[in-house]
Formats: structure tokens, C-alpha cells, sequence
């Protein structure tokens, strides 16, 4: 079966480039960008990709692969970072730009023979780049370029090393899949045998050779990430699995009882419920850092695990439904990747764990999990809900917990997700939620004055939650949203709408 192997060489979307890659039927594994030569020759990848990264290829500590890596006769394919060490390494130059691009560019293209085949011209491309070409190196052609970016596009076709100065692989790229097809395709000859269904095997394989007789804990949250994780450890150890839900006190109203149920009876899990919700919001009294907020519900969870094993003896593994955009948001992964926030699973975990952790979707992206949910006969309605975080309301109350702030907020919540329903545009959202922040304002209700709440409504649509865009809501959606909250929830006197897209900032708030 091909395999391409992508160089990590920092970039917060090198997993994207793997999802891509695989979502056009090509396997794709991820490997650091100072791999050994003899390993990657080992490897024996069909097509190579060098992914980008917030260095500059003069920095000090700048992330360099070797020469050879272009010496092995395969196919190359550079973005964005890729593209300059592939400039450095050829004979060419790359110098500081005189002006940033960072975000929508429009590419001209100038040639059509090779990498933008049937790409469009004048279409918009996503740029982040601090660096640029100045001077493509022998044997390179410029087949695409932008008002800034005189070498967005370079080929050496003889050789099959191709490079782009922007990010194919992330949705404002409007043909970056076709470019990505171009390579893989017309340019590489490889061809489409990777499936997802092969995944499930994969993993249920994969887990049964790990835990063998072992006893697996489950922290299921309401969501299709945790139940798939579920799922496919009951294939694997089967009565050896046994799966806890949690009532952190700051679900979305009549949730624990709905999900409760449909876990039992749909699903036939092992299941067993915990209200702990006096634990989670006493331990988040008084916190007013979204970090710690994260590390306190994570610590929380970890002990309600351990106890809940220690009933059940002599657990060894915890199963959890991480999924890659968590990991590559908490910390490094697989290259020299900035850290942007914890999540309560991953960063939020003590550094000293009783369990042995098995995360068998941390390398897929939410849509890749939804189509394994498919795969295992979880009804649509579940599959296409919106992502809730695994802290709940707690990272949705900028500044401190307190019981009456989290049913404000829930009253607010609810309230959203009914318009949106009656909208019909549930299913064209990513994610639709309120934020309840710690300012007041003035505000006029019966003749009199207000001084209460802001909270903030925040849609979005996204394919993956690497990146989003904000979703441009009729106004009078936003009318009736805003007038409902009002008026309905006692402590609201002012709404506002949240049109940052992601990045420059995340989905989420905290």
C-alpha cells in the first residue's frame, strides 16, 4: 500500500496535511523533522511532505532535515517552511519579506502543467509566512505567485520537488485539496487504498495486543469522540471495559439523564454514573485562570476515575476520547510545535498518573471520528452534534465558577440551541454556543436601570476545528436570540456576536 510520510517541522496544521492526505484514500504517518536517513529510507514512504513551522531556516535553532531527504529519489512536496528549507538546501535564497503575509492572499498562476493543474486563477490561497524566496533555486520554475510572494509556487518536475509558500491543506485554501491531488496523483502515480474502515480494524488489533487480559476504565462525556473511544475498546476487551459518566454540575441542562440512558440501552455499555458536581464547582471556587480551571476539572476527573477503579480492582488502563486537535493545542507533538492552551484530558492530566493511558483516536481529527461512528452504527443525530468540551460550561465562564454564573449560562445556552434548531441551520454549524463574561453593563429594562450581564454568542463552521470561520447569522436570527435572552434569563441585559475567525483566535474562549 503507498505511504507518505510528512516531516513535522512545527506547524499547528501538520496533522491537517495527514487528514488531507488520508481523506484521499493515500495512509499518511507523521514523523519528526530530524528523522534518521536509515529510518526513513526504512520507512520506504511513496511521496514525502515537508510541513510547515513558525521558524525561520536561518534561525539559530531552527529545524533543518538533511539534504538527502531530497537525494532519495521520490517525490517532494514542500509548504509554507518546507518550501523555504527546500530553497535553502537547492542552492536558492530566502530572505526576511518586506511584508507579511499572513491570511487570504489571491495566487496568480502562471503555469498549469504541473502542481496547479486546473487551479484557478485569482484564487484564494492562506498565507503565513514571515519569510519568502527571494531566489528559486536551478531548475525551479515559478508556476504561482501572490502580490508579496513573487515564488508561491516552485517546481522542479525532472526531479518531482514541488513547494508552496501557503497552506494547501487548511479550508481557506479554496483548491488546496486539488493541489494535494495533483501531488499524490499526476505528479507521484500513487493511488487511492486507504480507507477508514480499516482503521477500526487497525485499532481494535492494536488495543487487544496492548491491554491483553487487562481491565480498561472509560470517562465518557456526552460526546460522539468518547463513545466511538468506547466503542471500539468493547470490541477489543469486551466485559473487560467499564465506562463512568461523570455529572460535573456543568453539563448543558437534562444532559446526564438523556445521555445516561441512551448509553444503557442503545448502546448496551457497562456504564456507571457519578454526580460529583459539588466536587467540580467547589475545586473551581475562587479560580479565575482558564489554565487552572483546566488542570482542576482534569485532576478531579483522575481521582473520580481511581476511585471508581478501586471498586471495580485491579484496573490498570484509562481509556479517553482525546482527539488530535486537543493534543496539538496542549503541547508539543511529533515536532517543535508551540503550545496554545490544555485541555483537560491531555494538559489538564497530573504529571503522575495511576493508569496507563490508551487514546485510540488522538491522531484523527473530529470528522475522521465522525465517519467512524458511522462505521459502528451510531445513529446521525448523535454523530453530528456539536463538539462539547470535556470541562463543559466551565471554560465558557470567563472568570470565576460559581453556581449561579453556570445557570445563567445554561439558561443562555439552551435558549441558542432552540433558535439555531428552529433556524434549521444546526447542522451547517461547527459549534454554537454562549460565552458568559465577568463585566457588567448599563442597561435599561421597565424604566428602569440595569447594571448585569454580557454574555457573547459564538457560531461557527469548520470541518475539522483546526481552523473555523465565523458564520455570518441573519440579523434577525440574532434578533430573536438576543430579545429571548433578555428577556428570559433573569441577570442578561446585554448580548454581543463573537466574528473572530480561528486562527487568529481559538473556538473556544478559555
Amino acid at each position: 500500500m503507498n505511504k507518505v510520510v510528512i516531516l513535522d517541522f512545527g506547524s499547528q496544521y501538520t496533522q491537517l496535511i495527514a487528514r488531507k492526505i488520508r481523506e484521499l484514500g493515500v495512509f499518511s504517518e507523521i514523523l519528526p523533522f530530524n528523522v534518521s536517513s536509515a529510518r526513513l529510507k526504512k520507512e520506504n514512504p511513496a511521496a514525502l511532505i515537508l510541513s510547515g513551522g513558525p521558524q525561520s531556516v536561518y534561525g539559530r535553532e531552527a529545524p533543518r532535515a538533511s539534504k538527502e531527504i531530497f537525494e532519495m529519489g521520490i517525490p517532494v512536496l514542500g509548504v509554507c517552511y518546507g518550501l523555504q528549507l527546500m530553497a535553502y538546501h537547492l542552492g536558492g535564497k530566502v530572505s526576511p519579506s518586506k511584508k507579511r503575509e499572513y491570511g487570504f492572499a489571491s495566487l496568480e498562476v502562471t503555469d498549469r502543467k504541473g502542481l496547479l493543474a486546473g487551479v484557478r486563477s485569482g484564487n484564494q490561497v492562506w498565507m503565513s509566512h514571515g519569510d519568502r524566496v527571494e531566489e528559486i533555486p536551478p531548475d525551479f520554475i515559478v508556476s504561482g505567485k501572490t502580490a508579496h510572494c513573487h515564488a508561491a509556487v516552485m517546481e522542479d518536475r525532472k526531479r518531482r520537488i514541488f513547494g508552496v509558500q501557503f497552506h494547501p491543506e487548511v479550508i481557506h485554501t479554496k483548491q488546496g485539496k486539488r493541489i494535494l491531488s495533483n501531488f499524490l496523483f499526476s505528479l507521484s502515480g500513487l493511488r487511492a487504498e486507504w480507507k477508514m474502515d480499516s482503521f477500526i480494524e487497525q485499532k481494535t488489533d492494536e488495543i487487544r495486543r496492548h491491554v491483553k487480559e487487562g481491565k480498561v476504565v472509560c470517562g465518557l462525556s456526552g460526546g460522539v469522540d468518547s463513545l466511538v473511544t468506547s466503542l471500539i475498546l468493547q470490541k477489543a476487551v469486551k466485559r473487560n471495559l467499564f465506562c463512568i459518566f461523570v455529572d460535573t454540575g456543568l453539563l448543558r441542562k437534562g444532559e446526564y439523564q438523556e445521555f445516561m440512558e441512551k448509553f444503557r440501552r442503545k448502546f448496551a455499555l457497562n456504564i456507571t454514573g457519578v454526580d460529583a458536581s459539588v466536587s467540580f464547582l467547589e475545586g473551581l471556587r475562587g479560580v479565575v485562570s482558564p489554565e487552572r480551571k483546566r488542570k482542576i476539572i482534569g485532576k478531579i476527573f483522575i481521582r473520580i476515575f481511581k476511585q471508581e477503579a478501586e471498586r471495580i480492582g485491579e484496573v490498570e488502563f484509562l481509556a479517553q476520547g482525546t482527539i488530535y486537535p486537543d493534543v496539538i493545542e496542549s503541547q508539543p507533538v511529533k515536532g517543535p510545535s508551540a503550545s496554545i492552551k490544555s485541555h483537560h484530558n491531555v494538559g489538564g492530566l497530573p504529571s503522575r498518573l495511576p493508569f496507563k493511558l490508551v487514546e485510540p483516536l488522538k491522531e484523527l481529527f473530529k470528522d475522521e471520528v465522525r465517519t467512524l461512528a458511522e462505521e459502528l452504527g451510531v445513529e446521525r443525530e448523535f454523530i453530528f452534534q456539536h463538539p462539547f468540551p470535556g470541562p463543559g460550561l466551565a471554560i465558557r465562564i470567563v472568570g470565576e465558577i460559581k453556581p449561579e454564573r453556570v445557570e445563567l449560562l445554561r439558561k443562555s445556552d439552551e435558549i441558542l440551541l432552540q433558535e439555531i434548531k428552529r433556524a434549521g441551520i444546526y447542522r451547517k454549524l461547527w459549534q454554537a454556543f454562549v460565552v458568559l463574561l465577568p463585566v457588567k453593563s448599563v442597561g435599561v429594562m421597565g424604566d428602569r436601570r440595569t447594571y448585569q450581564s454580557v454574555v457573547v454568542v459564538r457560531l461557527v463552521q469548520s470541518v475539522d476545528g483546526m481552523t473555523a470561520d465565523w458564520f455570518p447569522a441573519d440579523s434577525q436570527l440574532l434578533s430573536r436570540i438576543s430579545n429571548r435572552i433578555v428577556n428570559e434569563v433573569d441577570g442578561v441585559n446585554r448580548v454581543v456576536y463573537d466574528i473572530t475567525s480561528k486562527p487568529p483566535g481559538t473556538i473556544e474562549w478559555e
